[in-house]
C-alpha cells in the first residue's frame, strides 16, 4: 500500500475571479519547500445533564481554513506570493520585465491552492485563499525562504487533481549571498542579520452560513516591521533613532543572469536601543524598526521584481 511522502507532494495555486470559486484552469506548478495549509473543525463537548454520568454526543463546530507555506525567494514564482501581498503590479519592459508591486492597495486578490499527495490519492483544495502576512530574513549563509500566511475560506479534497497540468516555471532561486542592505542610497555595513515582515492583518467575516465557512478577509492597517542586528562600529542609526528621523532602507538581491528582487522601505523608523556589553566578543546591537507611509513617495513600501515573466 502506498503511503504519503513530503518528497512526493505537489503544490499548484491560481488566481480567482470570483472570491471562494477555484477556477477551472490557468494553474501554475509553485515551489515550496513545507506547508501547514489546512482545514480543521474542532468538536464542542455537550454541556447537558439528566443523562448519566456519560457525555452526550459532541457537536462541530465552525470551520478555520488557514496556514503556512514556506517557498523559496525566486526570480518568478516568488512574483506570485507578491501580488498576493500587495495586488496587480505595474510592468514595464519588453523582456526583461520589470514588475512594480507597491503597497496599500484596498483590495487583495484571492487565490486557489492546491495540495496533491499522489501517491494515497489525495488532492486538497484551498478556495478563497487571501495572504496575511510574508516574512522572510537575510543572513550570511543557508537557504533563503520565506514564510507566506494564508487565511483561506474553506478545503475541498478529491482523489483527482482539479488544477489539471500546471504550468511550470524555470527555478532561479535567489542566495543569501546575492543580497545587500542599503541605507539612505548607502551600503548599511557590520550588519549581522535582518528580518522584514509584511502583514495586511486580514479582518475575517464571519458570518453566519450553513457550511461554516467565512464570508472573505479583508485588509485592516498594513503593518511592515522588522529587525536589524549590526556590530556597533557607528552612531549612525542610534543617533537617528534618538532624533526620531526616518530612512530609507532597500532589501535587494541581484543574480548573475540578471533578474532581481527589490524591496524598498520608504520611511523606517528605529527604536533606541539597549547597548550591551556582554563579554569581550564584538559588541552589537538590535534595532525593532517598524516602516510608515512616506508623505513624499506616497506609500509605505515598494517590491520590485525583474524577470523573464511577462505577467502575473
Amino acid at each position: 500500500m502506498a503511503r504519503a511522502q513530503g518528497a512526493r507532494a505537489q503544490m499548484a495555486l491560481a488566481f480567482e475571479t470570483v472570491y471562494g470559486t477555484p477556477p477551472v484552469g490557468g494553474f501554475t506548478k509553485m515551489p515550496f519547500a513545507s506547508t501547514t495549509l489546512g482545514a480543521e473543525q474542532p468538536l464542542l463537548n455537550s454541556e447537558l445533564l439528566g443523562y448519566g454520568r456519560d457525555p452526550l454526543a459532541p457537536i462541530k463546530d465552525a470551520v478555520t481554513a488557514d496556514g503556512d507555506i514556506v517557498v523559496p525567494l525566486d526570480a518568478e514564482a516568488f512574483g506570485f506570493w507578491l501580488k498576493a501581498a500587495f495586488g496587480a503590479p505595474t510592468t514595464t519592459g519588453t523582456g526583461p520585465w520589470t514588475h512594480e508591486f507597491q503597497s496599500g492597495a484596498w483590495t487583495l486578490p484571492s487565490l486557489s491552492i492546491e495540495t496533491g499527495m499522489p501517491e494515497v490519492p489525495r488532492y486538497a483544495m484551498y478556495s478563497g485563499c487571501v495572504l496575511d502576512q510574508i516574512t522572510w530574513q537575510m543572513q550570511r549563509s543557508g537557504l533563503l525562504t520565506a514564510t507566506a500566511r494564508l487565511v483561506a475560506q474553506g478545503e475541498t479534497v478529491g482523489t483527482t487533481t482539479s488544477a489539471g497540468t500546471p504550468a511550470a516555471l524555470e527555478l532561479k532561486r535567489f542566495g543569501h549571498f546575492n543580497g545587500a542592505i542599503t541605507r539612505n542610497g548607502t551600503a548599511l555595513g557590520n550588519v549581522v542579520s535582518a528580518e522584514i515582515t509584511y502583514a495586511n492583518n486580514l479582518d475575517r467575516i464571519e458570518t453566519i452560513r450553513s457550511d461554516g465557512r467565512i464570508d472573505g478577509a479583508d485588509p485592516s492597517i498594513a503593518a511592515l516591521t522588522g529587525r536589524i542586528e549590526v556590530r556597533f562600529a557607528d552612531q549612525t542609526l542610534v543617533t537617528q533613532a534618538i532624533n526620531g528621523e526616518a530612512c530609507e532602507m532597500e532589501f535587494a538581491y541581484v543574480l548573475p543572469s540578471g533578474e532581481s528582487f527589490t524591496f524598498t522601505v520608504h520611511a523606517v523608523y528605529l527604536p533606541r536601543p539597549r547597548i550591551e556589553i556582554s563579554g569581550p566578543q564584538g559588541v552589537q546591537a538590535t534595532f525593532d524598526w517598524q516602516a510608515a507611509r512616506d508623505s513624499v513617495v506616497g506609500r509605505m513600501c515598494t517590491a520590485t521584481l525583474v524577470n523573464d515573466l511577462e505577467t502575473y
